[in-house]
């Protein structure tokens, strides 16, 4: 009988684009789904806050809330991977992007781009995660997007594009709508917000 050789200790075995060898349990894969969507969710009702009170006193506990979800989510990533839709579900996966993007570490969120794109590659999570991913990296790196997916948040303008002319294809295959629609409804938010 073979028997397989023992891992390092700290080694997750995580095989290609960073998933788990072996199938997470049920009970892990529901207590990681949980963790990552109220962290989302926490985050979420800071920004709120941080709408209805623009000159209050929410940026320290917005940004002390996405540098904690950032650590927590490496530590998901180091010992599991990257939560994939198949591992905890497609609202859990979809609340680990959120946290990625606003992680404050572009380490962090570089590292997962590119398990992100494996993922994506293997269908086990959205390629539309690794749309917005590659988007925001680019941008942080100095580079042209891909899909368009960062806007300015002052001129409500789309970041600089790469081959803006086949733009809406890309946006097509990766699940969005041309990016006209989505400047006119950011555009649309915005105008609601000031209430004009």
């Amino acid at each position: 009988m073979k028997v397989a050789p023992r891992r390092p200790a700290g080694d997750t075995g995580a095989g290609p684009g960073g998933r788990a060898a072996a199938p997470m349990v049920p009970a892990l894969a529901r207590a990681l789904a949980g963790e990552l969507v109220r962290r989302a969710d926490e985050e979420r009702r800071l920004m709120g806050q941080a709408r209805d009170r623009p000159a209050g006193s929410w940026r320290e506990p917005l940004a002390a809330c996405r540098a904690g979800n950032a650590e927590a989510l490496a530590v998901i990533v180091r010992r599991h991977g990257r939560p994939t839709t198949d591992q905890v579900g497609a609202p859990a996966s979809t609340a680990a992007l959120m946290i990625l993007l606003h992680a404050p570490d572009l380490g962090l969120q570089l590292g997962c781009r590119d398990l992100i794109a494996q993922a994506a590659a293997d269908g086990l999570c959205p390629a539309l995660h690794h749309a917005y991913i590659a988007d925001h990296c680019a941008v942080e790196l100095g580079q042209p997007q891909f899909h368009g997916t960062r806007v300015d948040p002052v001129t409500l303008r789309p970041c600089p594009v790469r081959r803006p002319g086949t733009l809406d294809e890309r946006r097509r295959d990766v699940g969005l709508g041309p990016l006209d629609e989505q400047l006119r409804r950011l555009r649309d938010g915005a105008r609601g917000l000031r209430g004009t």
